[in-house]
């Protein structure tokens, strides 16, 4: 799914802050009812997640690290 030019991992709910990260890449910052904000975070895969600026946001994955790290040879 692409917004604005920018590719969206399809997700049924934002991720939560806390919770543990699914991949590594960017995460954008979307308000309690979806609203994207702009604002982006780096995540690392299995770290949780960072705390948000307001109560009730969370986190939608916009773009997945490229590189190959933490895939078996």
């Amino acid at each position: 799914m692409r917004e604005n030019g920018v590719a969206i991992m399809a997700a049924s709910k934002p991720l939560k802050p806390g919770t543990r990260a699914p991949n590594s890449g960017q995460v954008e910052i979307v308000g309690p009812r979806g609203g994207r904000t702009g604002e982006e975070r780096t995540t690392t895969k299995g770290k949780p997640l960072p705390p948000t600026p307001k109560s009730g946001q969370g986190y939608l994955v916009v773009d997945r690290t490229k590189n190959g790290a933490g895939k078996g040879k």
